[in-house]
């Protein structure tokens, strides 16, 4: 213990100095939580980062899923330092670099036939909004329950919510104005009867669905199709947008996206995080017709503007990535280590005789505290929040990080083995017998969803 304490004292400055100069010490939303206040990370490598103390955590959170090849992929590293090497911010015309990766997505993604980069998944799905009202002439935006589209105004409502706050408008920030919380609509994810009331009294009115295919924000509620597929037969019958979100999903579950998968296809997509393997680049895709709205175009009404989108160094290190997840089993690799993490960890639940569901899709997995698998948002409701968070807590003590907040999912990436798994489960059986142990008294089934805030 004596030799870490210096190590943990400098690692406390740096946190007590970062909370004098950066609101809360930290950057974004959630990366400080409780029990990481005085977390410094010093370096990434592959599966792993280490923080100033001098401890090598394998890391399952990955920044909520950017880098699916691994930290620090050297590939994507050595792309960007190589379009570094030749040009750097122009802001005027287009480069060659631009073009090939838009064709090369536009050939990967079966909803999109033109594409504008921006650099966060925020500004893509806004974007996509403000495209669906200005095409349509409507007023209103229709969003899930418990799904997560940035953080602008529009759809900064009813991520993660209490109960008492489930079925009614539930911002996630202060400071957004009435009406613009009344232009959103909030349904329930999979209820194929409650959008198509609400379509049936507004439809008229609604400029635009948008959805998580996959809503990976509250962990994985996974889709039933026959919802996927009423909300493209509703969008279309009522002249609505369907933008699906894939910003998580997008590259990290197939090269073309969930839609792919599921085979409905959107009209407009939005794409991030595993797009370039952890460096800030985003997009918006779609339909011609409706892509040449945007202002990037002369004369189309609908402005869309950035200093940084089609940077040379994110859009390098986007074809990169996309070039190794076609050319080598990178998702092959991910989905096997899923479907083996996913069977470990109901083995374990089932050994400790714990009400749990493994759950998840490909390379994302978690386990939910609960009896039976979730379908909506208000079943999530029942997860058991208290040994959810502790047992991640416990599991720092053998090296593994997966972020302690509720309902948040885990990732792997090319860099992760089988001997990572086989550590994560012999960690998780430690850490949930600890967290067991420490409270008796408490049922491992109990409901105890308070204390949530919404995604970063």
């Amino acid at each position: 213990m004596a030799g870490t304490a210096e190590p943990e004292r400098q690692s406390s400055r740096v946190a007590d100095r970062a909370r004098a100069v950066i609101p809360g010490g930290v950057n974004s939303g959630q990366r400080c939580v409780p029990g990481l206040e005085n977390l410094v990370v010093a370096s990434t490598s592959g599966a792993t980062f280490t923080d100033t103390t001098g401890r090598t955590f394998v890391d399952y959170h990955a920044a909520f899923g950017p880098p699916l090849l691994g930290h620090n992929d050297p590939d994507v590293n050595a792309a960007v330092t190589s379009a570094l090497g030749r040009l750097d911010l122009c802001g005027v015309g287009v480069t060659a670099q631009e073009v090939e990766l838009a064709e090369t997505v536009a050939g990967l993604v079966p909803s999109v036939d033109k594409l504008l980069l921006t650099s966060t998944g925020s500004e893509a799905t806004f974007h996509a909004l403000r495209l669906a009202r200005a095409v349509t002439g409507r007023r209103y935006i229709v969003k899930f329950q418990g799904c997560y589209h940035g953080w602008h105004d529009a759809v900064s409502l009813n991520v993660i919510s209490r109960a008492d706050a489930v079925g009614h408008k539930d911002p996630i920030s202060a400071g957004i104005l009435p009406e613009v919380i009344e232009a959103t609509l909030v349904a329930e994810f999979n209820d194929v009867d409650g959008l198509t009331t609400l379509f049936d009294a507004l439809g008229p009115d609604i400029a635009a669905v948008i959805l998580e295919p996959i809503p990976h924000n509250v962990g994985a509620l996974l889709p039933d199709q026959a919802f996927l597929r009423a909300c493209r037969d509703l969008t279309s019958r009522h002249g609505s947008v369907l933008v699906f979100d894939e910003v998580i999903t997008g590259f990290r579950h197939h090269l073309g996206g969930y839609q792919a998968i599921s085979g409905v296809t959107p009209d407009l997509t939005t794409l991030g995080k595993s797009m370039a393997n952890g460096l800030p680049v985003a997009a918006l895709g779609g339909r011609a017709d409706l892509m040449d709205q945007l202002s990037s175009r002369p004369g189309a009404p609908v402005f869309a503007a950035g200093t940084y989108n089609g940077h040379p160094a994110m859009v390098a290190a986007a074809a990169a990535t996309i070039a190794k997840l076609q050319d080598e089993p990178v998702l092959a690799h991910v989905h096997a280590l899923g479907d083996q993490v996913r069977a470990g960890l109901r083995e374990v639940c089932a050994d400790l005789d714990i009400p749990a569901v493994v759950t998840g899709y490909g390379s994302v997995f978690l386990t939910y505290f609960m009896d039976t698998p979730p379908r909506t948002y208000r079943d999530l409701l029942a997860n058991d929040t208290e040994l959810f968070i502790g047992y991640r807590n416990h599991l720092r003590d053998h090296l593994i990080f997966e972020l302690p907040l509720n309902l948040k999912r885990n990732h792997l990436s090319y860099a992760h083995t089988e001997s990572h798994v086989d550590q994560l489960i012999d960690a998780t059986r430690q850490a949930l017998t600890k967290a067991l142990t420490n409270r008796p008294a408490v049922s491992a089934s109990a409901s105890t969803m308070g204390g949530i805030g919404s995604t970063p």
